[in-house]
């Protein structure tokens, strides 16, 4: 009888290597750079703080407050002043709302302008340090005067005027502590506010430049 042929072993497939996962597809407009698309089709609305350094020189908020309304961009709060006498430089602090997509495009059109040296993103780029300084006027009496006191002490609040019928408290704190206050003192005799908007810094020990 004639001897069968063993079958030949089939050889192995090599196996492929794990495929690598495919780098986040990044924007290349002119207004994002390069920012990842996820990102910017993110279509929920974001509350951010802005921080500039600008030339100390007559025009330069005119120019910035002028961006934001002729693209219909909105400021919920702009805080402005000296911070650098030599050098004449001054940090402007504003805080708006919008889209990832909006709020990128408001970074870059900010940087395009000439008197402005820097713009940092005091939301996204880390930890930061943000105050509002509120001088709310109550006019109360009898137990809602007592009551106004009562929840200013809670607030650590300063009361820098008093009258027979009315206080000014003087009230520091993060933009939520302030509209809490606010609020509070609207059933007890609430008559206005004055506020300064929102002075915000990164936290560690690097500098805005």
């Amino acid at each position: 009888m004639a001897k069968k042929t063993p079958p030949k072993p089939v050889a192995k497939a090599a196996a492929k290597p794990p495929a690598k996962p495919a780098a986040e597809e990044q924007s290349t407009n002119l207004y994002e750079g390069s920012v990842p698309v996820a990102r910017l089709k993110d279509k929920d609305i974001y509350r951010h703080v802005l921080s500039a350094l600008v030339d100390n020189e007559a025009g330069v908020l005119a120019r910035v407050t002028g961006l934001f309304s002729g693209r219909g961009y909105n400021i919920e709060s702009l805080t402005v002043s000296e911070v650098d006498r030599d050098r004449q430089l001054s940090r402007i602090n504003l805080v708006t709302s919008g889209t990832r997509q909006v709020v990128e495009q408001i970074k870059a059109q900010l940087k395009r302008l000439v008197p402005i040296h820097i713009v940092r993103d005091l939301t996204d780029d880390g930890p930061s340090v943000a105050r509002e300084l509120a001088l709310v006027k109550v006019a109360a009496v009898g137990d809602k005067r007592v009551e106004a006191l009562r929840i200013g002490d809670i607030f650590r609040t300063n009361v820098v005027d008093s009258t027979i019928g009315s206080f000014v408290f003087e009230v520091v704190g993060n933009t939520e502590k302030v509209d809490a206050f606010i609020d509070l003192m609207k059933p007890l005799g609430l008559v206005e506010v004055s506020r300064t908007g929102v002075a915000a810094i990164a936290r560690g020990a690097a500098g805005i430049e």
